[in-house]
């Protein structure tokens, strides 16, 4: 990392423990926390919080194309450098407590991928998602989650036990904790429509915002289709595909090694882009190749609904719920994309105005993706 912004790092992480109120600069704020406790004795805690608030102070850029093109210009151990920093930060502002005792946990921001620097388009770097994971240590009696003084907003806390299927929930106030949630004892079980509630949110979150890849795939789609019809039988043979796969996958039945699937998902996006500017005609094989890609694609699905996890006894409703959420993703992206350019479709400037340079940009992106996936990782 540079020796200017190293030292802006440190500076600001030190300001951090001497007088928390600075981070509040960017208004830092906490709208949502959900507690996981998984059948295998650990926990992930997903906080939803202004990440690129709180790395405009630790990169002391002044917004966030600033940011983004400082991140694009270091190494990767500059970039990794940089998040460690960021983990320090954001272990101040929440605490996790087991039996009194505070725990270090893994922090990761999952929205984050290096390549994401060099991008133009999307209005976030670092996304709005810090996770805490570990282990629930051995024979721990109860659980708190509390905020930090420089927290300066009420939060809702959901906690879900996968073991019981139960769980809570909480609105807590700026640096309030939450009562101690007690493992062992009955607690209100979460109803089965809560549970499809979340898992049905969670599904749709993974398209929109945060499934740039899938979105891409789902407008490439879009594009070469200018009849409702043909795009139709496309997103339903995709729909069917990713929901075998993700079934499949999540009873342990079919598995590919991530890096496999997140490259091919992006080859996938590729592809599809290429042929709508090689081709103006959907093909009789269309369907059938886009059938294949969404086995693929539902591969992906379920390594995020893998580290989410599924609460025993209601494990098949809570993935179909997923699953719809995803559908209804999908469908919000093909609302947007005819709402946005859908009235020009039939235009005869349409393919060399709009389809052409939009297939190229994403032919390019899914190229780039499916290079960094495949040789350095995500």
């Amino acid at each position: 990392m540079k020796i200017r912004t190293l030292v802006c790092t440190v500076v600001v992480i030190c300001a951090l423990h001497v007088h928390p109120g600075i981070a509040q600069a960017h208004d830092l704020t906490i709208a949502d926390a959900l507690v996981v406790f998984k059948t295998n004795d650990t926990y992930q805690v997903d906080v939803t919080v202004d990440l690129d608030a709180i790395a405009l102070e630790l990169v002391g850029a002044a917004d966030i194309p600033a940011l983004r093109a400082e991140l694009a210009s270091w190494t990767p151990v500059d970039v990794q450098g940089f998040l460690e920093a960021l983990q320090v930060v954001a272990a101040k502002y929440v605490r996790l407590r087991f039996d009194g005792v505070k725990v270090q946990s893994e922090i990761t921001f999952p929205e984050f991928r290096v390549s994401s620097a060099g991008e133009t388009e999307s209005s976030t770097v670092l996304g709005t998602t810090a996770r805490f994971s570990g282990r629930v240590p051995e024979g721990a009696q109860e659980f708190t989650f509390g905020l930090s003084r420089i927290v300066a907003s009420s939060a809702q806390l959901t906690i879900l036990d996968q073991k019981s299927a139960g769980g809570v929930k909480y609105m807590l106030g700026a640096s309030e904790d939450s009562p101690p949630y007690r493992f062992g004892e009955p607690h209100q079980p979460i109803g089965r429509v809560e549970i499809v509630a979340r898992y049905l949110i969670l599904g749709f979150e993974h398209i929109l915002p945060k499934g740039v890849d899938h979105i891409l795939f789902v407008l490439g789609l879009f594009l070469l289709s200018t009849k409702m019809r043909p795009l139709l039988w496309q997103i339903t043979a995709f729909t069917v595909a990713h929901s075998v796969t993700l079934g499949l996958s999540m009873y342990g039945v079919v598995s590919l090694p991530s890096r496999v699937v997140e490259s091919l998902i992006a080859l996938s996006i590729t592809y599809v882009a290429v042929e709508n500017m090689i081709t103006s005609d959907l093909k009789p094989w269309r369907p059938a190749v886009v059938f294949c890609f969404g086995l693929l694609h539902g591969l992906g699905f379920a390594g995020v609904l893998r580290e989410l996890g599924l609460p025993q006894g209601e494990f098949a409703s809570s993935l179909i719920a997923f699953n719809v959420g995803v559908e209804l993703g999908q469908l919000a992206v093909v609302l947007m994309a005819f709402l946005a350019i859908g009235w020009f479709r039939r235009k005869t400037w349409y393919r060399a105005s709009i389809v052409l340079p939009l297939s190229a940009l994403i032919a390019m992106i899914g190229f780039y993706w499916s290079v960094q996936r495949a040789f350095y990782g995500e």
